[in-house]
């Protein structure tokens, strides 16, 4: 059937439909329906405002229960609430006079679409739903209302509407249903695939590597599986895609290698963990920074100021890095300074021990083995006073949040101040005068 036919056919129908109601109008039942109705709109819209007064639907508090605010999202759904109720009473009290009781069934119908459409923006705070259904739902349930879906269908799917690609026969009812039944299903896949994930990387007996490897196969299968589902609602035959399958295959092969070495290098990442979400990694080329993130094609490094650093997952496979939590989050870091060569050393290297051990971040106590103790050593004799070494070990990274080194230097500064016996040599040169005789404050000239 073509175009032109069909919607004569659906013109036909609606000339037809009018005339009835038109006819019917001028009957004792069409007045009746009509009365009935608008009464039941009437006492359904007063009883609602009565309701609304009631302290269970005023705005509540923030000490208010869930159950009560729930109420007074529900108060603007008691109007079509009580209408439904109403009208089902004249829809029988119709039936049982003998009137068909068509015009109380519309507008149940329309009053029933209105109260889901009230709960879906109250209580729903998906966008996606909410668009979804002012968009495709609420013109779908008129269509079902009046009876018009299947004609609207039938034109859809007609000859003259639809067009072959490539073998395969698409009609622009099979596409509009793909794009529906499309975004439904991505939406569901994500939404799925998000609590997916967040279960998964609950599971505290697993480590975090086969939680991650775990998310990811995960994630694939559920757009691998909403992909396959949209090509059967499409009513595309799978077989019918196996060639260009095989040379679409070929053609991502070789344009799309570097994509595909990252992905297989993110699998040999998370499958022999050596790097996790959580370590600390520095690059080849000096960049560091916290591992926060560990996708499929990149991972993303966290600086301490502020900025990302997106790594390939291949950079990982093929360039060496120094990853430095990632065996023992304990680290071992020094401070240089020097000190006059009249310095009490025993004296100093313990007040420097001392002044380490203060410290909270600090590894020391009876807890940790003698090579965690904070030490001070010689670490050298300099043109102007002797090299000291200071040592300490730390749980974490120095840097960021953590700023230990930076502390104990302000802590030496202070040290040598308050004692006199402790000072930062200057720079000093001994000059000798080799031969001749030296100088004179007056001398001749």
């Amino acid at each position: 059937m073509s175009i032109r036919d069909t919607a004569l056919s659906i013109l036909g129908t609606i000339n037809g439909a009018f005339e009835r109601v038109l006819t019917w109008s001028q009957s004792p039942d069409f007045y009746f329906q009509l009365a009935a109705v608008v009464i039941a709109s009437v006492l359904a819209i007063a009883l609602a405002r009565g309701a609304g007064r009631h302290a269970w639907f005023q705005p509540p508090g923030s000490d208010a229960s869930k159950l009560r605010r729930a109420l007074a999202k529900l108060k603007k759904a008691l109007a079509p609430l009580f209408a439904i109720v109403l009208l089902s009473v004249a829809s029988m009290l119709s039936a049982s006079l003998g009137f068909k009781g068509w015009l109380i069934q519309v507008a149940e119908s329309l009053v029933l679409l209105y109260l889901a459409y009230t709960i879906v923006h109250e209580f729903v705070t998906s966008s996606f739903v909410r668009m979804m259904v002012q968009w495709i739902g609420v013109p779908i349930a008129l269509l079902v209302i009046f009876g018009y879906l299947d004609d609207v269908r039938t034109l859809l799917s007609s000859e003259s509407m639809t067009f072959e690609s490539g073998g395969i026969n698409l009609s622009v009812y099979s596409i509009a249903k793909a794009l529906i039944s499309g975004m439904i299903l991505f939406w569901l896949g994500r939404f799925s695939n998000t609590a997916g994930k967040e279960a998964i990387r609950r599971q505290d007996q697993l480590d975090i590597g086969t939680r991650e490897v775990f998310a990811k196969m995960f994630e694939i299968g559920v757009f691998v599986l909403i992909f396959v589902l949209l090509l059967q609602v499409m009513g595309i035959n799978l077989t019918a895609l196996a060639v260009f399958g095989g040379a679409l295959g070929v053609g991502l092969g070789f344009g799309l290698q570097q994509i595909a070495s990252n992905f297989i290098s993110g699998i040999i990442l998370l499958l022999d963990r050596s790097v996790t979400i959580g370590d600390h990694v520095e690059l080849e080329d000096g960049r560091s920074g916290t591992l926060r993130e560990l996708n499929m094609r990149f991972g993303i490094l966290e600086t301490y100021d502020g900025k990302d650093i997106v790594v390939p997952n291949e950079q990982f496979i093929t360039s060496k890095y120094t990853n430095w939590t990632h065996k023992d989050p304990k680290q071992r870091y020094s401070i240089e300074f020097q000190v006059a060569y009249a310095t009490d050393l025993d004296a100093l290297f313990s007040d420097l021990r001392a002044l380490c051990e203060q410290h909270p971040m600090v590894l020391s106590g009876d807890d940790y083995a003698l090579e965690y103790q904070p030490d001070a050593e010689i670490a050298g004799f300099g043109d102007s006073g002797i090299d000291v070494l200071v040592e300490f070990w730390m749980d974490d990274i120095d840097d960021g949040k953590n700023r230990v080194g930076a502390d104990l230097m302000l802590s030496i500064y202070h040290l040598f101040r308050d004692k006199e016996a402790y000072e930062f040599p200057f720079p000093q040169r001994e000059i000798r005068i080799l031969g001749g005789s030296p100088p004179t404050d007056n001398p001749t000239t």
